[in-house]
């Protein structure tokens, strides 16, 4: 199927946040949006006002007869009624990571995988490309506090995409350039262990850069790797490059809090950069704005919009979000959920207020 094929795209779960991202990008482009969630909310109400018909009832004679496309989401139960009804029209169905990949896979994709911070650092990598210049599209898991939206529409050939892991939904892409943040067991109702997870998750991830692109991923997570699968990307011109504390190729080093703020030192790509002012807390924070940099140099961001970028970005809602900040309460919104999101978060808070332990 082609792009151009499509008039009216019909969603299941259009008020999920990774759905609402595609539900934009048709609309961006000009197409009929509608779609079925179960419950009305504040995103909801805001694509209704950017054009798209939305209901929620699951009724099947609600459904529009002049569909092209439908994209649902695999968190949809098999009872529901208007799924059921459209698996008997003669109309393409899809995941909602099918349609990512029909829509990115011929451009030239950034890739963002990990159990953690897959928002967060999309949504860096997102801003130091704009900033430096690029008018870069972007699919984000949370609304971004700098655009306000989980969908960026722009005019270049590249595209930020969260990889996810869940439902094995990122083996639909084909990124030029991916990242790996972490591979801690999540999921394990799809993958049944972590070593699955591993094997037939990420690694697979990896095996689908494309050829003569770049994987950037954490330090010690290539010891999961074989020397022969290690061997085979290469093979294939793809360059492989480690981040951290004690890497070689990509090194964070003296990270301190100034101010309020958190600065450090990034040696990697042929570029050493001192002092990189991040606004946003957290050790975690810093090993996003490291790929952010690395990404960022990889499409040709000059070092001054990269630092510009990453001391002026100001997060995504709720993720660790500052609500109020007096004597009397500090109160921070954060989404953390999974044991090591909430381990960061709690260490964020303590290291940035170290009075208030």
């Amino acid at each position: 199927m082609k792009l151009t094929d499509i008039n009216h795209v019909y969603f299941i779960g259009i008020g999920g946040i990774g759905m609402s991202a595609i539900a934009r990008y048709f609309v961006a482009h000009g197409k009929i949006v509608s779609g079925y969630d179960r419950t009305r909310t504040t995103l909801t109400d805001q694509l209704v006002k950017e054009g798209m018909m939305i209901h929620y009832e699951d009724d099947a004679s609600l459904i529009p007869t002049d569909l092209d496309l439908v994209i649902y989401t695999p968190a949809i139960p098999k009872e529901h009624n208007g799924f059921a009804a459209l698996k008997d029209l003669a109309v393409p169905v899809m995941k909602r990571s099918e349609a990512l990949g029909l829509i990115s896979n011929e451009m030239k994709s950034i890739g963002v995988a990990g159990t953690h911070g897959k928002t967060t650092t999309s949504s860096m990598i997102t801003h130091v490309l704009k900033v430096g210049g690029i008018d870069v599209s972007a699919f984000l898991g949370g609304i971004t506090v700098d655009y306000n939206s989980n969908f960026i529409i722009g005019k270049s050939d590249v595209v930020v995409l969260e990889a996810d892991e869940y439902d094995r939904s990122f083996l639909q892409l084909k990124p030029l350039i991916a990242t790996i943040s972490s591979m801690d067991p999540d999921h394990l109702d799809i993958y049944g262990d972590r070593d699955e997870m591993i094997e037939g998750g990420y690694k697979a991830y990896a095996g689908r850069i494309r050829d003569n692109g770049y994987l950037i991923i954490k330090g010690g997570l290539l010891d999961e790797f074989t020397l022969d699968e290690l061997a085979a990307l290469v093979k294939r011109g793809i360059q492989v490059f480690e981040y951290g504390f004690e890497t070689s190729q990509i090194r964070i080093s003296k990270i301190r809090v100034e101010g309020g703020k958190y600065l450090f030192d990034y040696d990697g790509l042929g570029s050493c950069f001192r002092n990189v002012i991040l606004n946003m807390p957290g050790t975690h924070n810093v090993e996003n704005a490291t790929v952010a940099i690395s990404v960022g140099l990889l499409n040709g961001v000059s070092e001054i919009n990269i630092r510009r970028a990453l001391s002026e970005f100001k997060g995504i809602q709720r993720r660790f979000e500052l609500i109020a900040d007096s004597k009397a309460i500090i109160f921070i919104d954060d989404y953390a959920h999974h044991p090591g999101e909430l381990k960061v978060a709690i260490d964020a808070a303590r290291t940035l207020y170290p009075d208030k332990s």
